[in-house]
């Protein structure tokens, strides 16, 4: 017999049964996660991307926006929700960088 053998033949032979007064320890922790419900129309959206001062006015006043991809629209949702809009990715990330000084 080999040692693997041996060793399970000596596990098949460990009683099951806890030992008096052992308890049971459960596990509860739970991971956080984020709230991806989908509303109607939600798997459509993307999250733009748009001038940060033009994004604090629309949400304020409720105005319209133009995305770098050319979408309109009046902001009222949490952008996180939602993934980045591939267009405008694309477009923000070709834009020249200005000086950071």
């Amino acid at each position: 017999m080999d040692w693997l053998g041996a060793a399970l033949s000596r596990l098949a032979n460990v009683s099951q049964q806890p030992s008096p007064g052992a308890k049971t320890i459960v596990d509860e922790r739970t991971l956080e996660r984020p709230d991806h419900r989908v509303e109607e129309g939600d798997h459509e959206r993307f999250s733009h991307y748009v001038p940060k001062d033009k994004l604090t006015e629309a949400m304020v006043l409720g105005t319209p926006v133009v995305a770098l991809c050319g979408k309109v629209w009046v902001p009222s949702r949490d952008p996180e929700r939602f993934p980045v809009c591939p267009e405008c990715k694309e477009i923000w990330e070709s834009l020249p960088r200005g000086d950071e000084n």
